[in-house]
């Protein structure tokens, strides 16, 4: 006996008749009669008092619909779980990125996907590039958003589409505040505090070798910090520190401007959790129509 029998043996005894119960289940009569017959055989008893308009169960009729009814819930209840355990996602998503305004999309990501998925759990590492590579080589970290060339022999990759600009953090009480824009001209002579990030962008210029590097950092909130407290003027991405209300410093834009988008990536050949293909099948979405 397989459970489409037990089905259809009870859409029998719902429905009163051979070919009520075939026209519900979309079966011919001849079929399902000669179904019921053969379940007769099997069990070696007669199921149905047969003669009358509707149909009549025997005793052992009556014994078979109350174990059909069981045998039939017992395996809705698996298909429900084995769906439950099959939908409940769960572990961990490692997420390296360097400070950018594109880590929006993977921030809305995470957010939309723990709406829909509560146990999976996410670590964020930041860093400049540098130091995500090498947490990505070593396994430590599942993506990294970088924003340098991407070199597609070893890794995958997804453009975020934001694009972030460069701009000079400085006092809103110091002269070059008074500017709309800044050029490096205006830096000659002046404390400069840059990102290691960035180096390779201006590095391939004249101005930045006229330019007095006094520190180098890899996150812009402890540069903000040195900014504050009056040891230089910080190159970076623009809207990264807030500089409204009561904040002492502010962000002019560099010209001529440098826009930089960033990249998702991972290594190739990668075999991923659910939870992770999930994130990117989930960014995925979120850039298509960006």
């Amino acid at each position: 006996m397989d459970i489409r029998l037990m089905q259809y043996y009870l859409a029998v005894v719902r429905e009163g008749t051979i070919s009520a119960a075939a026209e519900a289940l979309h079966v011919s009569q001849p079929a399902l009669s000669r179904q019921m017959k053969d379940l007769e055989d099997e069990l070696g008893v007669t199921l149905f008092q047969r003669g009358s308009r509707r149909i009549t169960l025997t005793e052992e009729g009556m014994i078979l619909r109350k174990r059909a009814e069981e045998m039939v819930r017992l395996m809705q209840m698996t298909e429900e779980e084995i769906s439950q355990v099959k939908n409940h996602i769960s572990g961990s998503v490692r997420i390296g990125a360097g400070e950018s305004i594109s880590f929006h999309y993977l921030s809305r990501a995470a957010a939309s996907l723990a709406g829909e998925h509560p146990d999976i759990r996410f670590h964020i590492t930041s860093g400049d590039t540098q130091d995500l590579m090498d947490e990505l080589n070593n396994g430590l970290i599942d993506f990294a958003v970088i924003f340098t060339d991407v070199d597609h022999t070893l890794y995958q990759s997804l453009p975020l589409p934001a694009e972030d600009s460069f701009g000079l953090l400085m006092p809103k009480d110091c002269p070059l505040a008074q500017k709309e824009e800044i050029h490096f001209s205006d830096l000659e002579g002046l404390p400069i505090i840059v990102s290691r990030a960035s180096v390779p962008y201006f590095s391939g210029t004249a101005d930045l070798s006229r330019l007095n590097i006094v520190a180098t950092y890899n996150l812009i909130y402890n540069a903000s910090l040195l900014v504050e407290d009056g040891l230089g003027y910080a190159l970076c991405f623009d809207r990264l520190i807030n500089t409204t209300g009561d904040s002492p410093l502010c962000v002019r834009p560099l010209v001529p401007r440098m826009k930089n988008a960033g990249n998702l990536i991972w290594k190739k050949y990668q075999v991923f959790s659910p939870a992770v293909q999930l994130f990117i099948d989930r960014i995925r979405e979120m850039t298509s129509g960006a």
